[in-house]
């Protein structure tokens, strides 16, 4: 005859109890009377037809079919959470969907993720960069950071930081660039969508006109760091960015002279988007508060 598996409760019940050897402390655990807790205990003994614990005036110790017992029950408890945690665990917590531009994602948001997740234990983020945008439908993203000029049609934006670039290079060259014309030196690389910002870099800074130089043309402010990392070259990125990596050691500002940018960052969404409302909110004035310059 096959022995019944015994009721899950009257298991997490045993483990709670051998681990605290106590009735009073898991009670407190599983909120349950100490008199729930030892009907559960009984109920299991009684239906394994053995003893697990030595009920003393003082102690309370597993007998030796007990100590048998409880390494199984404990196991099959943790693989249980573990498999829920892993499986369901994003769907049980409050999750919101931020997408945002990659080097933002990666240079502002990443690094600090967990200091919103210290602050806000209950709240799951799923973090998208906008290079993988198709793959997720707007309706299911909670926080939109967009660079641009604040203009979506039929979208709503509100404005979350100015941005400003400075020159960057590897900082095992930055002891050698003391001016603008300095640059000139090194290979000078340009980032799609900023085509001129060399010319007004120069033009602002010292008021020459850049004449022809070698160009590395890249697409994003990764690449450029990349390359910047490597010695191959200097590049105007934006400031929030090369602080950050200054920082760890990684790029170096050889010149403390920055220009603005006619792009900014926006929260861009829809008006009436109600999903998350407070979960979102948090995040946004988490957000804002780590760009105060």
């Amino acid at each position: 005859m096959t022995l019944r598996t015994p009721h899950l409760l009257w298991l997490k019940t045993f483990e709670a109890v051998a681990r605290h050897a106590s009735f009073t402390a898991a009670g407190q655990e599983l909120g349950l009377t100490q008199a729930a807790v030892s009907q559960h205990v009984k109920a299991l003994e009684t239906q394994l037809g053995c003893k697990l614990f030595v009920r003393g005036t003082r102690r309370l110790e597993l007998t030796d079919m007990g100590k048998a017992y409880i390494q199984p029950v404990k196991k099959a408890i943790d693989d249980l959470v573990l498999s829920t945690q892993g499986l369901f665990g994003s769907r049980m917590q409050r999750t919101i969907t931020v997408r945002a531009p990659i080097s933002h994602a990666s240079l502002v948001i990443a690094p600090r993720l967990k200091e919103f997740r210290r602050g806000n234990p209950g709240i799951g983020v799923r973090l998208i960069s906008t290079i993988w945008a198709d793959a997720i439908p707007d309706s299911e993203v909670d926080v939109d950071i967009r660079l641009g000029h604040g203009f979506w049609p039929e979208r709503h934006s509100e404005l979350l930081s100015r941005e400003c670039v400075v020159a960057v290079c590897s900082p095992y060259t930055a002891g050698a660039i003391r001016r603008t014309e300095d640059l000139l030196k090194h290979s000078l690389i340009r980032i799609l969508g900023f085509d001129d910002l060399w010319a007004r870099y120069f033009q602002a800074t010292d008021g020459s006109r850049l004449e022809a130089q070698e160009v590395i043309t890249v697409d994003t402010s990764l690449s450029a760091i990349e390359i910047v990392t490597a010695g191959g070259g200097v590049a105007l990125v934006m400031q929030r960015f090369a602080r950050y990596l200054e920082t760890q050691g990684r790029i170096a500002i050889p010149l403390e002279r920055s220009i603005a940018i006619d792009q900014s960052h926006w929260f861009v969404g829809s008006s009436d988007n109600k999903r998350l409302q407070a979960e979102t909110n948090l995040f946004r004035e988490w957000l804002r508060s780590i760009l105060v310059d």
